[in-house]
């Protein structure tokens, strides 16, 4: 068994370095939560300057924009992983 495949004590495992692990093994997932956090911060700061707007249609506005954010975000990481598993591949396989 290598190095890397041990089992270490319960330091590593703490939910800091399991988020740091997971954004970088798939990058495109703090990507889309801080783009979803982001959206629903400005949605929530222009709540007080929406006008006329009714504020369920304001509210509602914003949930579909952060959830397009998060959903553009999981359809570019897959497209990206498709992307490295397929296209790469065959382009670095030896022609015979």
């Amino acid at each position: 068994m290598s190095s890397d495949e041990e089992w270490s004590s319960g330091e590593d495992d703490s939910q800091a370095s399991k988020l740091a692990r997971k954004a970088k093994d798939t990058p495109f997932v703090p990507i889309g939560l801080a783009g979803c956090l982001t959206v629903v911060g400005y949605g929530l700061y222009k709540l007080k300057h929406r006008g006329n707007k009714k504020m369920s249609i304001h509210l509602i506005h914003t949930r579909v924009a952060a959830q397009s954010f998060v959903v553009g975000a999981i359809t570019l990481g897959v497209l990206y992983s498709m992307f490295t598993d397929y296209v790469s591949q065959t382009s670095s396989k030896p022609e015979k």
